[in-house]
């Protein structure tokens, strides 16, 4: 890929590497999706591909004084008769004005307090009608009462409040009562809600890891990179231990709160990878499978708070249930056990749905590895006993495959055959990227072509350094511009051939504390980046998120405002 001459790279990258040409394709675009004004609002690192084993008012009207009807004239005399005592008047039942709120959003979330942090006790659908309580003082909650209980509080600017004029009975009993509009001024409607983007996915559709926990101007400038490269997706993981870590039910929102903000206010859908660090050994749920029940609760918890609708806090959309339960490191340093994955999968989908219905659901995905021993287990093997386990129905586990799909040495198009008979490429059908195809047979033969594959960690290293992986990276003749080339080629190849692809989410943006020591080299996942770790305002490029940014407009008839040859 000879493209680089008129790109500048930045100061530092310009002194050490040679720059090419290459002629890029036209196109200019930017995703946009406004975000929720009520949501709530810096890194948990992102994992790198393990190493591999081998082998939400109106004022009340004053309540009219009930009139007294007068006597009626008496017109008929009988003269042998005494005048009869006038007839007791009789007092017209009094009218009450009791004021009403619709809910004017698809769907609104009523809590215990008036507080985002609360807990959800009903979601309200629209059109529904509440009575009102009260408002709180700085007017952007009402309390919402049903059948003359008090149910809970929700975002006034999702209820549309009007009064109505209620005739009782003389008892003032609710029985018999009836309704009419008040001749009252109406209440002023309600701001325009503004959606989420929806749960849904392309085939491919366009994603990328992100490190968005630590630092709040990294994050939002690696977000609006994203953004106008194309990307639809990122990838973020949200550490039970930084969020849960105080004790069960003790959760702290601060940091996730504002990543979720970063990401809506982007117009990016979020994929939240849910797991713990699997070298932290003093966290109180413990290791799984046994905390399994408190895993279900923390994503619950996260799914309710986060459930994309008005009144919530924000919006993620899709979730990843752990991650590569197929190595012992993952599962508790316990030989990896499919059915017990299965069972804490199952129980965290529960959870989320109970959540958020709309979210999507994802298992794991698996390490490509030869091993079968207490360490680890092949990722083929493990997927045909999780099937197995689950019956050979996947319903209420996941919505979407979760698998890994590094390129190591071999082009995105290379058989996986080839891989596994040419040393070259290491020697086993994992070795490439095409691999996927093996792990879509095993759905398919227990009737689950019906559901898309997400590819959660793809991608190739470069990687001159690291003894683990620079035999597939310099080694393998992988430079950054053989980086770019095939991660685009790897989009082209699904794009044409896996109509049943979902998101494919790329390794990965960088990390900043890769500087920290001074040497990022040295991390194995630097070799892995589309662009170099770029502390504000600096913008180190690479070719991999140019190359990409070109491909990704251009799929969407827009044009690269990156593409140098513009």
């Amino acid at each position: 890929m000879a493209w680089l001459n008129k790109f500048q790279y930045g100061e530092a990258f310009m002194s050490k590497h040679i720059v090419r040409k290459h002629s890029f394709s036209i196109l200019t675009g930017l995703l946009l999706m406004l975000t929720l004004a009520a949501c709530g609002g810096s890194e948990a690192p992102t994992p790198t591909p393990t190493k591999t084993p081998l082998p939400q008012t109106s004022a009340t009207e004053p309540t009219p004084t009930a009139t007294v009807a007068p006597p009626a004239a008496d017109t008929a005399t009988q003269p042998a008769a005494a005048t009869p005592p006038p007839a007791e008047p009789t007092a017209t039942p009094a009218p009450v004005i009791e004021r009403v709120a619709r809910i004017a959003a698809s769907q609104l979330n009523i809590r215990a307090q008036p507080d985002l942090n609360a807990n959800i006790v009903k979601l309200a659908l629209e059109g529904e009608e509440y009575g009102v309580v009260e408002t709180s003082a700085d007017g952007q909650w009402t309390q919402l009462s049903e059948n003359g209980t008090p149910l809970g509080w929700a975002a006034a600017e999702f209820l549309t409040v009007e009064e109505r004029v209620v005739q009782r009975d003389d008892s003032g009993a609710s029985g018999g009562e009836t309704a009419a509009p008040a001749p009252s001024q109406p209440t002023a409607a309600p701001a325009p809600a503004v959606a989420f983007a929806p749960a849904t996915m392309t085939s491919p559709d366009f994603g990328g890891q992100a490190f968005l926990w630590w630092r709040p101007e990294l994050a939002d400038h690696d977000l609006g990179l994203m953004r106008d490269a194309g990307f639809n997706w990122v990838k973020q993981t949200f550490a039970w231990e930084t969020i849960e870590g105080a004790g069960r039910g003790v959760f702290d929102w601060t940091v996730s709160d504002r990543v979720v903000q970063q990401v809506n206010n982007r117009g990016l859908k979020l994929l939240a990878r849910l797991s713990i660090d699997p070298e932290k050994t003093n966290f109180w749920a413990g290791p799984p499978p046994g905390n399994s029940t408190a895993f279900a609760e923390y994503a619950g918890a996260l799914a309710a708070r986060y459930n994309c609708q008005p009144g919530s806090a924000g919006c993620i959309q899709a979730y990843q249930i752990w991650n590569e339960p197929n190595l012992a490191r993952e599962w508790g340093n316990r030989r990896p056990n499919p059915a017990e994955y299965a069972a804490f999968l199952r129980e965290a989908y529960a959870a989320i749905k109970a959540g958020n219905p709309n979210a999507i659901v994802i298992n794991a995905g698996m390490a490509p590895t030869g091993d079968n021993s207490d360490l680890a287990m092949p990722d083929d093997l493990f997927y045909e006993q999780m099937y197995q386990a689950m019956g050979g129905n996947s319903s209420g586990y996941f919505d979407m495959l979760g698998v890994h799909g590094a390129g190591f040495a071999a082009p995105p198009e290379l058989d996986p055959a080839d891989a596994a008979s040419n040393p070259k490429y290491g020697g086993y059908r994992f070795f490439a990227f095409r691999h996927v195809e093996d792990i879509r047979r095993i759905m398919e033969k227990y009737g689950d072509a019906g559901k898309k594959i997400v590819l959660l960690e793809f991608g190739w290293t470069y990687d001159p350094v690291n003894a683990a992986y620079k035999w597939h990276g310099a080694d393998a003749g992988i430079d950054m511009f053989v980086q770019a080339d095939y991660l685009k080629r790897a989009y082209q190849y699904a794009a044409a051939n896996w109509p049943w692809v979902g998101l494919m989410s790329l390794l990965t943006m960088p990390n900043a504390d890769w500087l920290n020591d001074g040497n990022p080299q040295d991390e194995e996942q630097y070799w892995w980046a589309i662009m170099d770790p770029s502390p504000t305002p600096n913008t180190l490029w690479r070719p991999a998120i140019i190359e990409l940014c070109i491909y990704f407009n251009a799929v969407k008839g827009q044009t690269c405002k990156y593409d140098p040859n513009q």
